[in-house]
Protein backbone atom coordinates (compact mmCIF):
# COMPACT_ATOMS: atom_id res chain seq x y z
CA UNK A 1 0.00 0.00 0.00
CA UNK A 2 1.37 3.24 -1.04
CA UNK A 3 0.34 6.47 1.20
CA UNK A 4 1.05 9.67 -0.41
CA UNK A 5 -1.31 12.06 1.05
CA UNK A 6 -1.15 15.78 0.46
CA UNK A 7 1.11 16.59 3.22
CA UNK A 8 3.12 13.80 2.59
CA UNK A 9 4.56 14.73 -0.92
CA UNK A 10 4.36 18.58 -0.78
CA UNK A 11 5.41 18.55 3.00
CA UNK A 12 8.99 17.15 2.41
CA UNK A 13 9.34 18.45 -1.26
CA UNK A 14 9.30 14.78 -2.40
CA UNK A 15 9.94 14.21 -5.85
CA UNK A 16 8.34 11.31 -7.18
CA UNK A 17 11.26 9.02 -7.28
CA UNK A 18 12.31 6.86 -10.57
CA UNK A 19 11.99 9.94 -12.62
CA UNK A 20 13.49 11.15 -16.33
CA UNK A 21 17.19 10.30 -15.31
CA UNK A 22 18.29 13.81 -16.35
CA UNK A 23 16.62 15.14 -13.25
CA UNK A 24 18.65 15.51 -10.89
CA UNK A 25 19.18 12.51 -8.02
CA UNK A 26 16.62 12.79 -4.77
CA UNK A 27 19.04 13.29 -1.67
CA UNK A 28 19.44 10.58 0.26
CA UNK A 29 16.82 12.62 3.19
CA UNK A 30 14.25 12.66 1.31
CA UNK A 31 14.31 9.26 0.28
CA UNK A 32 15.10 7.88 3.89
CA UNK A 33 11.76 10.60 5.38
CA UNK A 34 9.37 9.43 2.26
CA UNK A 35 10.11 5.83 3.22
CA UNK A 36 9.92 5.80 6.83
CA UNK A 37 7.32 7.94 7.27
CA UNK A 38 5.04 5.93 4.85
CA UNK A 39 5.82 3.20 7.07
CA UNK A 40 4.88 5.18 10.24
CA UNK A 41 1.38 6.34 9.12
CA UNK A 42 0.85 2.70 7.90
CA UNK A 43 2.21 1.17 11.35
CA UNK A 44 -0.18 4.03 13.06
CA UNK A 45 -3.00 3.42 11.23
CA UNK A 46 -2.91 -0.58 11.73
CA UNK A 47 -2.33 -0.45 15.28
CA UNK A 48 1.33 -1.09 15.50
CA UNK A 49 2.83 1.65 17.70
CA UNK A 50 6.35 0.02 18.12
CA UNK A 51 6.23 0.08 14.56
CA UNK A 52 5.21 3.75 14.17
CA UNK A 53 7.48 5.14 17.37
CA UNK A 54 10.83 3.60 15.09
CA UNK A 55 9.82 4.85 11.48
CA UNK A 56 8.43 8.08 12.20
CA UNK A 57 12.10 8.55 14.75
CA UNK A 58 13.63 7.77 11.77
CA UNK A 59 11.81 10.16 9.70
CA UNK A 60 12.70 12.86 12.17
CA UNK A 61 15.91 12.35 12.00
CA UNK A 62 16.47 12.24 8.52
CA UNK A 63 14.25 16.15 8.04
CA UNK A 64 16.83 17.19 10.69
CA UNK A 65 19.72 16.62 9.02
CA UNK A 66 18.63 19.42 6.45
CA UNK A 67 18.29 21.71 9.92
CA UNK A 68 14.87 23.43 8.00
CA UNK A 69 12.08 23.65 10.56
CA UNK A 70 9.41 23.93 8.12
CA UNK A 71 9.94 20.60 6.36
CA UNK A 72 10.41 19.14 10.62
CA UNK A 73 6.92 20.72 10.91
CA UNK A 74 5.09 19.21 7.63
CA UNK A 75 6.21 15.60 9.05
CA UNK A 76 4.81 16.31 12.45
CA UNK A 77 1.61 18.03 10.87
CA UNK A 78 1.50 14.63 8.57
CA UNK A 79 1.63 12.69 11.78
CA UNK A 80 -0.82 14.53 13.67
CA UNK A 81 -3.44 13.98 10.64
CA UNK A 82 -3.13 10.41 11.00
CA UNK A 83 -3.82 10.85 14.44
CA UNK A 84 -7.34 13.00 13.99
CA UNK A 85 -8.41 10.72 11.42
CA UNK A 86 -8.37 8.14 14.01
CA UNK A 87 -10.07 10.48 16.66
CA UNK A 88 -7.06 11.45 18.68
CA UNK A 89 -7.91 14.98 18.86
CA UNK A 90 -6.58 17.91 20.38
CA UNK A 91 -3.94 20.01 19.21
CA UNK A 92 -0.33 19.32 17.43
CA UNK A 93 1.69 19.21 20.26
CA UNK A 94 4.95 18.42 18.30
CA UNK A 95 4.09 20.56 15.46
CA UNK A 96 3.35 24.16 17.90
CA UNK A 97 6.66 23.65 19.03
CA UNK A 98 7.81 24.76 15.81
CA UNK A 99 4.99 26.95 14.63
CA UNK A 100 7.10 30.31 15.06
CA UNK A 101 9.53 28.66 11.85
CA UNK A 102 6.47 27.47 10.33
CA UNK A 103 4.50 29.02 7.04
CA UNK A 104 0.99 30.14 6.82
CA UNK A 105 -0.06 26.91 4.64
CA UNK A 106 0.71 24.85 7.69
CA UNK A 107 0.06 27.04 10.57
CA UNK A 108 -3.41 26.30 8.38
CA UNK A 109 -3.38 22.75 8.61
CA UNK A 110 -2.08 22.97 12.04
CA UNK A 111 -5.38 24.96 13.16
CA UNK A 112 -7.90 23.24 10.98
CA UNK A 113 -6.81 19.55 12.25
CA UNK A 114 -7.30 21.55 15.66
CA UNK A 115 -10.99 22.50 14.20
CA UNK A 116 -9.92 25.74 14.55
CA UNK A 117 -10.42 26.94 11.22
CA UNK A 118 -14.28 28.04 10.65
CA UNK A 119 -16.49 27.19 7.41
CA UNK A 120 -16.81 31.05 6.85
CA UNK A 121 -12.53 31.51 6.76
CA UNK A 122 -12.29 31.93 3.04
CA UNK A 123 -8.69 33.05 3.80
CA UNK A 124 -7.67 30.28 5.71
CA UNK A 125 -9.46 27.51 3.70
CA UNK A 126 -8.15 28.54 1.02
CA UNK A 127 -4.02 27.88 2.34
CA UNK A 128 -5.55 23.73 3.11
CA UNK A 129 -4.53 20.96 1.24
CA UNK A 130 -7.26 20.76 -2.17
CA UNK A 131 -8.58 17.62 -0.43
CA UNK A 132 -10.00 19.49 2.57
CA UNK A 133 -11.42 22.67 1.23
CA UNK A 134 -15.15 21.77 0.34
CA UNK A 135 -15.57 20.02 4.02
CA UNK A 136 -13.57 23.10 5.29
CA UNK A 137 -16.30 25.37 3.42
CA UNK A 138 -19.61 23.01 3.90
CA UNK A 139 -22.41 24.99 5.55
CA UNK A 140 -24.13 22.58 6.52
CA UNK A 141 -24.72 19.00 7.54
CA UNK A 142 -25.64 17.65 4.11
CA UNK A 143 -22.76 19.66 2.47
CA UNK A 144 -20.02 18.23 4.55
CA UNK A 145 -21.48 14.59 4.31
CA UNK A 146 -21.57 15.26 0.17
CA UNK A 147 -18.38 16.64 0.49
CA UNK A 148 -16.91 14.17 2.37
CA UNK A 149 -18.09 11.29 -0.26
CA UNK A 150 -16.28 13.45 -2.93
CA UNK A 151 -12.84 12.71 -1.26
CA UNK A 152 -11.35 10.13 -3.13
CA UNK A 153 -7.98 9.24 -0.76
CA UNK A 154 -9.65 7.72 2.05
CA UNK A 155 -6.74 9.03 4.68
CA UNK A 156 -7.53 12.56 3.32
CA UNK A 157 -11.32 11.64 3.71
CA UNK A 158 -10.54 10.43 7.27
CA UNK A 159 -9.10 13.22 8.26
CA UNK A 160 -11.78 15.46 7.48
CA UNK A 161 -14.26 13.48 8.78
CA UNK A 162 -12.30 13.45 12.15
CA UNK A 163 -12.19 17.52 11.88
CA UNK A 164 -16.13 17.46 11.57
CA UNK A 165 -16.05 15.12 14.92
CA UNK A 166 -13.83 17.91 16.34
CA UNK A 167 -16.35 20.65 15.16
CA UNK A 168 -19.43 18.66 16.25
CA UNK A 169 -20.21 17.87 12.78
CA UNK A 170 -19.99 14.74 12.83
CA UNK A 171 -23.49 12.97 12.43
CA UNK A 172 -24.32 9.40 12.20
CA UNK A 173 -23.91 9.75 7.96
CA UNK A 174 -20.08 11.00 8.66
CA UNK A 175 -19.54 8.31 11.54
CA UNK A 176 -20.87 5.63 9.11
CA UNK A 177 -18.44 7.01 6.08
CA UNK A 178 -15.54 7.00 8.12
CA UNK A 179 -16.08 3.64 9.73
CA UNK A 180 -16.67 2.37 6.36
CA UNK A 181 -13.79 3.93 4.70
CA UNK A 182 -11.17 2.62 7.65
CA UNK A 183 -12.82 -1.10 7.10
CA UNK A 184 -12.16 -0.96 3.23
CA UNK A 185 -8.56 -0.13 3.96
CA UNK A 186 -8.23 -2.64 6.91
CA UNK A 187 -6.81 0.00 9.17
CA UNK A 188 -7.73 -1.53 12.69
CA UNK A 189 -7.32 1.67 14.63
CA UNK A 190 -9.38 4.41 12.93
CA UNK A 191 -11.96 1.97 12.35
CA UNK A 192 -12.32 0.70 16.21
CA UNK A 193 -12.32 4.70 17.06
CA UNK A 194 -15.23 5.28 14.72
CA UNK A 195 -16.87 2.04 15.49
CA UNK A 196 -16.82 2.72 19.17
CA UNK A 197 -17.96 6.32 18.35
CA UNK A 198 -21.19 5.38 16.15
CA UNK A 199 -21.99 2.40 19.39
CA UNK A 200 -21.49 5.42 21.79
CA UNK A 201 -24.23 7.35 19.84
CA UNK A 202 -26.88 4.37 18.97
CA UNK A 203 -26.38 3.66 23.05
CA UNK A 204 -27.65 7.20 23.48
CA UNK A 205 -30.40 7.44 21.12
CA UNK A 206 -31.58 4.23 22.71
CA UNK A 207 -30.81 1.72 19.56
CA UNK A 208 -29.93 -1.40 21.26
CA UNK A 209 -30.23 -3.30 18.10
CA UNK A 210 -27.58 -1.18 16.43
CA UNK A 211 -25.23 -1.00 19.60
CA UNK A 212 -25.59 -4.91 19.68
CA UNK A 213 -24.96 -5.48 15.71
CA UNK A 214 -21.62 -2.27 16.45
CA UNK A 215 -20.31 -4.36 19.52
CA UNK A 216 -19.78 -7.32 17.12
CA UNK A 217 -18.25 -5.48 14.57
CA UNK A 218 -16.19 -4.39 17.43
CA UNK A 219 -15.39 -7.88 18.98
CA UNK A 220 -14.06 -8.76 15.54
CA UNK A 221 -11.39 -6.44 14.98
CA UNK A 222 -10.48 -6.71 18.58
CA UNK A 223 -9.77 -9.98 18.50
CA UNK A 224 -7.66 -9.91 15.01
CA UNK A 225 -9.25 -12.70 14.08
CA UNK A 226 -8.57 -15.30 16.97
CA UNK A 227 -11.15 -18.05 18.00
CA UNK A 228 -12.09 -18.17 21.99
Amino acid sequence: MKLRPYFLAAALGLALLGGCANQPPVPDWQMTADSTAQRGIAAFLQGNQRVEKLEFERARAATARTGDPVLLARLELLHCAAQVASLKLGPCAAFEALRPDAGAPEQAYADYLAGQVPASDARQIALLPPAQHSVASAANPAAAVAALQAIADPLSRLVAAGVLMQTGRAGPAVMALAADTASAQGWRRPLLAWLLLQSKSAQAAGDAPEVARLQRRIAIVESGGTTP
